[in-house]
């Protein structure tokens, strides 16, 4: 089932990132007093009782002169237009301002479901300058505290109203896997290639894919769903109206995968918004395989292990990722790709025996002991996996304010040593000695 989407929407500094990390259960927007620091759509899914959404959290939107203001209300644009729900954040000390009327333009625009989020109302005690805001004219109002979580759950009870209840049975089961990149990598054309007929949208025009296309298919008599989405693009052209939506969607497609794909062109050679794309994907915690397609491009084709050792130096945060070489034009090397996601896959879902866990830990502790800071060193006394997709993994630890970073990647290349978890994210968490 498509989860439904809420956007967060309204002028600088009301409160949206404060919200929307409430609603999500993770830190992730920049929370900052200064107008104006969430420049970008971020993207997030909450969790609420039966309920599962997307929620979208806004740049805010400003009269003012600054560069970026235009970019923000275009963004906040396109999120309206994403979105079941709109939550319409004004803030609930400052009073009504200008620009709560632009927002008001845009949202009465759209048709879309509005919930007045009256925020910063940190106590009981209701200040007059809130019944101004019924001039806004939309009939659901409610006045919270997103830092302090008052009536939180009557906002919360109000967003999913009309959603239907989320069912995870409902959801298929088939390895879904999405091809993410810049435009114009051959995205569409590697997915015509994988189903070997025209069923997507085939163009040099960069953009002309606008959403992103769920395709089920068969291999090796396996159920199949390949997302191909629109190209990201750097983010000052990802506003242009062919492509709009592109960041969006392909931030929908990431979460809804079990596999991403970034797709490089080999003409064009490894761009800085490359790294960021995959990026994405890696803070997603999803499995990866970097696919170099165009290979039919490249003079010499025996050339893989120079542009092998170009990858790697660029892609070094990425360095467990396996890299395939293919032409989706020609089909070379084709068949060299599911093999890599299904591989991929396997090992996001890996759960490793607790007593080899151990063994690998404490042997590579003997190895190697932790350095000593200011006289106390790291002691490691039980390991275990507590999770997968990403696999996670718990280290009971004597302080975990001991472990630093260096030896954090020590582990982890130690358990990669001895497990074969090539192409998926692992994630190593520290407890300390009596903590929950």
């Amino acid at each position: 089932m498509k989860l439904p989407t809420v956007a967060l929407v309204g002028s600088p500094n009301v409160g949206k990132s404060t919200i929307f990390n409430r609603l999500v259960g993770k830190k992730i927007a920049i929370i900052e007093d200064v107008p104006g620091i969430t420049r970008d759509r971020i993207y997030g899914v909450a969790t609420y009782k039966d309920y599962k959404f997307n929620v979208i959290d806004t740049g805010g939107i400003d009269l003012g002169k600054e560069s970026f203001n235009n970019d923000i209300k275009i963004q906040a644009e396109i999120a309206i237009d994403e979105a079941d729900v709109v939550v319409f954040v004004v803030d609930g000390k400052e009073g009504l301002n200008s620009n709560d009327f632009v927002v008001r333009d845009i949202l009465n625009k759209s048709d879309k479901k509005v919930i007045v989020a009256i925020n910063k109302i940190d106590n009981k005690k209701v200040s007059d300058n809130i019944y101004d805001f019924y001039e806004l004219g939309f009939d659901n109002y409610i006045t919270i505290s997103g830092e302090h979580g008052i009536n939180f759950s009557e906002l919360e009870d109000e967003i999913v109203k009309d959603f239907e209840k989320y069912n995870e049975l409902e959801e298929d089961n088939a390895l879904k896997f999405c091809l993410i990149g810049r435009p114009n990598v051959g995205k569409s054309s590697l997915t015509n290639a994988l189903l070997n007929e025209e069923r997507v949208l085939v163009s040099d025009v960069a953009g002309t894919t606008r959403d992103s296309i769920d395709t089920k298919f068969k291999y090796e008599h396996e159920d199949y769903v390949v997302i191909d989405t629109a190209g990201l693009r750097k983010k000052g052209k990802i506003y242009e109206n062919v492509e709009k939506y592109s960041l969006l969607r392909a931030m929908k497609a990431i979460e809804r995968s079990d596999v991403c794909v970034i797709v490089i062109n080999a003409e064009e050679g490894i761009i800085e918004h490359d790294k960021h794309i995959a990026a994405y994907a890696l803070e997603a915690g999803k499995p990866m395989v970097l696919v170099v397609n165009k290979w039919d491009t490249v003079e010499d084709k025996n050339d893989i292990k120079t542009y092998e050792k170009k990858m790697r130096a660029e892609f070094q945060f990425l360095s467990y990722v396996p890299i395939v070489y293919l032409s989706a034009l020609t089909k070379k090397r084709l068949h060299t790709l599911m093999p890599e996601i299904i591989k991929v896959y396997n090992n996001s879902r890996k759960l490793v025996k607790t007593s080899l866990l151990n063994n690998v830990i404490n042997d590579a502790y003997a190895l190697n002991p932790a350095p000593s800071y200011k006289g106390k060193r790291l002691k490691i006394y039980f390991s275990s996996q507590t999770d997968i997709t990403p696999p996670t993994f718990k280290l009971n630890v004597n302080s975990k304010g001991l472990v630093h970073f260096s030896y954090e990647r020590y582990l982890e290349n130690k358990i990669r040593e001895n497990f074969d978890f090539e192409g998926t994210p692992i994630v190593i968490q520290f407890k300390s000695k009596g903590e929950e």
